[in-house]
């Protein structure tokens, strides 16, 4: 019997699944700051962890969590088939699945996350270093692509928020974005 899984639940095992696997939302909102800072000389990094929760709130984000670290959990367990397992274990650069997903992730926060997440991806700033380097217990292929998807989502929705305010937008302009941004 096909059982819906509520999406309080969803959010709880997406969550759990990044401190499980060392991340919280400091360290990605440190890497949001970095992003951001340069644009807004006032910015804080309470604003940054308040932008980092709110993504995490997405569902695209906390599916892609699920699917990602589950991956690397498997191939840390040699449960992945091969030629799979070694791809997944070794992160080959030409394997560029776990991209993929961690790009799917970022699309509904517009382009400015796109082009972060490019960047991120390829200069791995802040944890996103720590996960990819092999020297670092257990098998993050897929994980460091989705911290930076998560960071280039909060940095974009950040950048977002503070033209909202530089724009005096009303509280009810304010509230529509806020609710619009809810949807998926």
């Amino acid at each position: 019997m096909n059982r819906r899984v509520h999406s309080r639940d969803v959010e709880a095992a997406a969550r759990g699944l990044l401190l499980e696997r060392g991340v919280t939302t400091p360290d990605i909102a440190e890497i949001v700051y970095e992003m951001q800072a340069p644009f807004s000389p006032g910015l804080s990094l309470a604003e940054c962890i308040e932008s980092v929760e709110a993504v995490l709130t997405k569902r695209e984000i906390q599916h892609a969590i699920l699917v990602g670290v589950e991956l690397d959990k498997l191939a840390e367990r040699k449960m992945l088939s091969e030629p799979l397992q070694s791809i997944v274990e070794s992160d080959e650069g030409l394997f560029g699945v776990d991209e993929t997903i961690a790009l799917g992730a970022v699309f509904g926060y517009g382009s400015i996350a796109v082009t972060t997440f490019g960047h991120l991806d390829k200069y791995k700033t802040g944890i996103i270093r720590k996960l990819d380097t092999k020297t670092s217990e257990g098998i993050h292929t897929f994980l460091d692509d989705l911290v930076a998807s998560i960071a280039a989502n909060a940095s974009s929705r950040l950048a977002h928020r503070l033209r909202d305010r530089e724009e005096n937008l009303s509280p009810v302009e304010l509230k529509l974005h806020d609710e619009e941004e809810k949807i998926g």
